[in-house]
């Protein structure tokens, strides 16, 4: 887990946003010694987002349960043989 204080951040923070942007990952970011804020990269923001929605929830459950139940394609059904 990456933390760096407000001011380190402030100082160098278009650096800090290509690499957390490069990386697809997160830093907290501190305040007086306390991680107040965290900078994220967009594509882990979105999927945070979607993880927030009950009815996109409810459909991953439902995925598992019917996957668990051997209710699936295989690849080669769907696409057949390449």
């Amino acid at each position: 887990m990456d933390i760096v204080n407000s001011t380190t951040l402030r100082n160098n923070l278009s650096d800090t946003i290509k690499e957390i942007s490069r990386k697809k990952d997160y830093l907290l970011v501190s305040k007086r010694g306390e991680i107040s804020s965290a900078l994220v990269n967009i594509d882990l923001f979105e999927d945070l987002l979607a993880l927030m929605d009950k009815k996109y929830l409810k459909i991953v459950r439902k995925a598992r349960e019917d996957y668990q139940k051997g209710r699936f394609f295989t690849h080669e059904q769907i696409f057949g043989e390449i």
